[in-house]
């Protein structure tokens, strides 16, 4: 899919409806007499949630990427008990910030309106002139915990939000952030600015069988946090790693971002999540269903999960349509704890870069291990036995420094 049906699935359309209620006849072309206020009808925009579509990445880099056919973890009722839906839900509130310019359009905010939409229409009155209009969604979480914080004070010309720090050390970016942060809720936004509300309705359609005037604006609602998906296959376990402390970290990555223009910040951190671990699954690609999977297939033991980030720092990753216009300094470490056979346990950190920058809206990470060729470590503490595998260009050639 080419930049131009990215956009088009997920552009959305809001409609601005001015009630001419008061007009006395129903005519076509009703007198242009109108108050000094007047109330307006927003239809909330709608959000196209296709991980298929939002992860196309084939016609832009030249390469076949399928994140079905990469993913093998899968995704069963325990991980959505865990760890909420595979992909993007379809929010149900929204937070709306109205900036009024009066006759300026583009001028610096000095006020703001906030206001609460649940489901998909707002009505509210407005001044003749020029509007900016930001809407973003209203989280929700599994436990009712949020980690998403909103910055609305700093600046009324832009919406910051961000994340704090965990218990949990960062083996990364340090001594700057010497702990590593929570990781977002899904964070959808949109932002228009200069909306002319005029008074001889310049721009604006009569709709005669409802009796009200119509300004038809495009606004995309896209997601501003992204979905990346950590798996790391063990084949040949033969039970030699038994168990995972359940939780990752993912290094480099943006501390806060921009809901008016969609970019992450500059500051780089070290993101925390949840893992889970899997034994013999069939090597196959995810959907697949259990009667199909072909003979002679490899099962394995894998340990995965589903990190929400900011994305790559100072990028605005649904403008970007090509990874090679992606130009950051920080390097993508994943890191996680795991359990040998004789009860010791060692860190494992794989330096991913490549897969996330080539992956800069989300998409699937991929760790392969043979695990023979790893000595079970014989002293416990994590700092025993630590593995650095290299994602080399080959995709399948690891170096392990011991």
């Amino acid at each position: 899919m080419n930049k131009r049906l990215f956009r088009r699935a997920f552009a959305a359309l809001t409609f601005f409806i001015l009630n001419s209620s008061f007009f006395i006849s129903c005519s076509p072309e009703p007198p242009l007499y109108l108050y000094d206020a007047q109330e307006i009808e927003m239809e909330m925009p709608v959000i196209d949630l296709n991980l298929d579509v939002f992860w196309d990445y084939e016609t832009d880099l030249g390469i076949d990427y399928n994140w079905r056919a990469e993913w093998y973890y899968g995704w069963d009722d325990t991980d959505r008990e865990l760890f909420g839906e595979l992909g993007y839900t379809m929010p149900t509130v929204f937070n709306l910030r109205r900036y009024y310019t009066a006759s300026t359009p583009y001028a610096p905010h000095t006020g703001v309106i906030a206001s609460t939409v649940e489901g998909n229409n707002y009505t509210e009155r407005y001044n003749w002139g020029y509007w900016d209009i930001l809407t973003w969604n209203q989280i929700s979480t599994l436990d009712g915990v949020q980690s998403l914080n909103f910055d609305e004070q700093t600046s009324l010309d832009s919406v910051f939000a961000y994340t704090n720090q965990t218990m949990h050390v960062a083996r990364y970016n340090a001594p700057r952030f010497t702990h590593s942060f929570y990781a977002p809720e899904p964070l959808f936004s949109a932002y228009e600015q200069a909306i002319d509300v005029n008074r001889n309705l310049d721009g604006f359609t009569f709709i005669p069988e409802r009796n009200i005037w119509m300004k038809e604006l495009h606004m995309q609602l896209c997601p501003i946090t992204y979905i990346y998906l950590t798996q790391v296959i063990l084949h040949h376990n033969n039970g030699r790693i038994t168990a995972i402390d359940g939780s990752a970290s993912l290094s480099g990555l943006a501390r806060s971002t921009n809901l008016n223009t969609g970019c992450s910040g500059s500051d780089a951190i070290t993101v925390h999540y949840d893992t889970r671990m899997k034994r013999n699954i069939p090597l196959v690609a995810f959907g697949t269903r259990a009667k199909d999977v072909p003979a002679g297939t490899e099962y394995i033991d894998i340990v995965g999960g589903r990190l929400m980030t900011f994305g790559i720092c100072n990028l605005k990753a649904n403008d970007v349509t090509r990874a090679d216009e992606v130009k950051e300094s920080h390097h993508h470490y994943m890191d996680m704890t795991m359990q040998f056979n004789n009860g010791m346990d060692s860190t494992f950190v794989f330096d991913v870069t490549r897969q996330v920058r080539d992956r800069f809206r989300g998409g699937v990470i991929t760790v392969e291990l043979d695990v023979d060729t790893i000595p079970i470590p014989t002293r416990s503490g994590g700092s025993g036995f630590n593995a650095v595998v290299q994602d080399t260009e080959d995709g399948g050639t690891y170096e392990f420094d011991m």
